[in-house]
This record gives structure tokens, C-alpha cells and sequence, in this order.
């Protein structure tokens, strides 16, 4: 008699497997300009899944690997003064904090009350995502870029931008008069005609 079993493990108990550290470094280096690309630091995924040093670099672009444990494919890349904030945002996450009105509001707050550095200067924030990444051509299949520029505290009246876009692709002000406020610029996504 021949018995058979079937194993079932759901996505979330499935880890997904940590790519090489050559291969996350590629990757996250793709939101970067490419004459920035050279000096920047990248932060990546060790085998045992947390966030890590995987170079360091001399410029002032700090980029971040796809987190292989995410759905999809998400790099991104920021001036070195907005490091205080974002790494607060992981350490957040990393206390079990999800909720994006709960990480926001806890991150303004502290920048608020002075115990959060903030940038003095408008600082910038990459993001391209994809299909995936082809190491080997080094590329992103279907890749998107979008710019974020950080602007502490900046108002509709202070930027003469509005809170929404006014077109596909039109600069506009998110989280107005917080010290979360920054400037979106999201091109049309390719293939979408806009």
C-alpha cells in the first residue's frame, strides 16, 4: 500500500530566499542616478532575513535592496539626511508597527518634539519598481521611477503646489504642514498611454 501526503505551507510561512549580496547591491543601485551610483551605500538583507550594511559608500545616496520577503520588486535610494527618518520607520516596523497612519503619525510627532532629525534642506527619495531584476543584463523588467523630494514642514502656500496632482505626472505637495511633507512626482506608468 503506498501513502501518500500533501503539505500545504501558506505565503507567510514561506521565506523567500536572500539573494546574493552582488546581486542586491545591483538591484538597489538601480534607483540611483548613475553618477551616484559609485559612492552610495546600500543597505540590503542578510541570509538570516534583517536589514544590513551591505556597502558602504562615500557619497550621500543611501539605497535600500529589494526586500525578497515583499511582494514585487522595490528599490529605492535617499539623501543621506533623511537616514534619522526612514531608519526610524524600520525600527517601527521592526517593533510590529504596520499600520502607514500609525508609522506617519509617530515619526512626525517625534520630528515635532525635536527628538527626530528631520532634513534642513529639501533631500530626495528614488523609487523604481518592476517585474524583477535581471543581474546578469542588469535591468528591471518594466521599470518605474518615481521622485519624492522631502520638504519638512512646507505648506500649499509656502510651495504654491497643491495637495493632489493637477495632471498625470504634475508635481504635487503629500502631508502638507507636516514634517512628513514632500514633493510627488509620478510620471504615467510606461504602456499607460498618459
Amino acid at each position: 500500500m503506498l501513502l501518500t501526503t500533501t503539505l500545504f505551507v501558506g505565503p507567510s510561512a514561506l521565506i523567500a530566499q536572500t539573494p546574493a549580496v552582488s546581486i542586491q547591491i545591483a538591484g538597489a543601485l538601480q534607483a540611483a542616478p548613475e553618477v551616484d551610483r559609485g559612492g552610495a551605500t546600500v543597505l540590503g538583507f542578510g541570509e538570516d532575513g534583517a536589514m544590513t550594511m551591505l556597502r558602504e559608500g562615500q557619497g550621500q545616496l543611501i539605497c535600500l535592496a529589494d526586500d525578497p520577503n515583499q511582494d514585487g520588486w522595490s528599490v529605492a535610494c535617499y539623501h543621506e539626511s533623511l537616514e534619522p527618518f526612514m531608519a526610524r520607520g524600520r525600527e517601527l516596523r521592526a517593533q510590529g508597527v504596520t499600520d502607514a497612519s500609525e508609522l506617519a503619525q509617530t515619526r512626525w510627532a517625534e520630528a515635532d518634539a525635536g527628538t527626530l532629525s528631520m532634513p534642513g534642506a529639501p533631500a530626495t527619495l528614488y523609487v523604481t519598481t518592476g517585474e524583477g531584476f535581471d543581474p546578469d543584463a542588469g535591468t528591471v523588467e518594466n521599470s518605474f521611477t518615481r521622485w519624492v523630494l522631502y520638504t519638512p514642514w512646507a505648506t500649499i502656500e509656502s510651495t504654491g503646489l497643491s495637495a493632489q496632482p493637477i495632471e498625470p505626472g504634475a508635481p504635487w505637495l503629500m502631508f502638507p504642514g507636516t514634517a512628513g511633507a514632500h514633493i510627488m512626482i509620478t510620471p504615467p506608468p510606461p504602456g499607460t498611454g498618459s
